[in-house]
């Protein structure tokens, strides 16, 4: 999964890449370079499975974080728009803390200004892209137009309404094949969006509303920073907060994206694996290697909760809680999964 990191000039992004990434932003870096780094996500479900299997690799999940170029306001060009056409999902960050010795670009701190006007870059990008492909697609059809350039042609159509009445794509509804048709685009305002709101350490649990939530990097970078656990669990109740932001800002990417986690275990390896929910046993299986998905027989299938409470697999199949599933089957998060193929 490849996440854009969204924002204006002086919002926090280069601290929360970091945050994620474990990458420092290169001093040298060029204003409209983007910069790519890999973050595994924890997860204490693989923890657990490696405590049991105590396997000779353990590996977790992970999601690709892109820092894009600062949003500027009615540019001419939008490098930060190439960078997040490519991604899965937008993170735009929003400034939400007023720091004295930190400048904003609009001259004060309005989260909810900041976010409209992104919004509308947004928009006007995408505005801008369909308007080219639609004069492109109109010099072709002089020559004669293909079904599927009619197809888009018409899909096209829609969105140019939609963004005239500044509606986000994601408001028009498409059947699988017009989806099929315009995936390559990269329509900004179809691609998922989770807003971040970055606050002071006072603000930590203010709501913004749905799609939302709230992280103070500068707090959350202390606390990783912090290598004594006790002292930092301490400085976390202090402040009232739960859970590292890490774990709340993958869950919180899951959510929007609709993504869940199967698992694979034995003492090779215990592994966690990322996928859309309400996929089928061979779709979960292709994700591990293709030929499991096209030579799909069934799957054996242990719940995680069952399988630690049975504190073995010779324990869970005893007490008859190991599943065959045929290919009709839907994978559920958490599942522990052992695919039997043929090719």
């Amino acid at each position: 999964m490849k996440i854009a990191i969204l924002g204006l000039a002086q919002t926090g992004k280069k601290t929360l890449f970091t945050l994620l990434t474990g990458r420092d932003v290169p001093a040298a870096r060029k204003p409209e370079e983007a910069i790519e780094g890999i973050a595994p996500i924890h997860d204490n479900r693989v923890d657990a499975l490696s405590k049991l299997y105590r396997p000779k690799k353990t590996t977790y999940a992970e999601n690709q974080f892109v820092l894009c170029p600062d949003v500027t306001e009615n540019g001419t060009s939008r490098p930060w728009m190439e960078a997040a056409r490519r991604c899965d999902l937008i993170c735009m960050l929003v400034r939400a803390f007023d720091a004295p010795g930190v400048f904003h670009p609009s001259g004060s701190v309005d989260p909810e200004r900041d976010r409209a006007l992104i919004e509308s870059e947004l928009l006007l990008a995408d505005m801008q892209l369909v308007e080219t492909r639609l004069q492109r697609l109109a010099r072709e059809k002089k020559g004669g137009q293909s079904a599927d350039q009619a197809l888009e042609e018409e899909i096209l159509n829609k969105f140019n309404a939609a963004l005239e009445e500044e509606k986000f794509l994601s408001t028009v509804e498409l059947d699988p094949r017009e989806e099929q048709a315009i995936r390559s685009l990269g329509l900004a305002t179809r691609t998922p969006i989770l807003y971040a709101y970055n606050v002071s350490d006072d603000e930590i649990g203010r709501d913004f509303g749905p799609g939302t939530f709230t992280i103070s990097c500068e707090i959350e970078s202390e606390i990783a920073a912090m290598e004594d656990e006790a002292e930092r669990n301490e400085f976390m109740e202090e402040l009232g907060i739960s859970d590292p932001s890490l774990d709340r800002i993958n869950a919180a990417l899951y959510d929007a994206l609709g993504l869940m986690s199967f698992y694979t275990a034995g003492t090779d390896e215990c592994r966690a694996w990322t996928i859309r929910k309400g996929s089928s046993a061979p779709v979960a299986g292709g994700k591990i290697h293709s030929d499991i998905e096209r030579g799909f027989i069934r799957v054996e299938v242990v719940k995680y909760d069952d399988l630690l409470a049975a504190g073995s697999e010779q324990e869970v199949k005893k007490a008859g809680k190991m599943h065959l599933n045929g290919k009709e089957y839907v994978i559920e998060d958490g599942d522990i999964c052992n695919f039997l193929f043929n090719v």
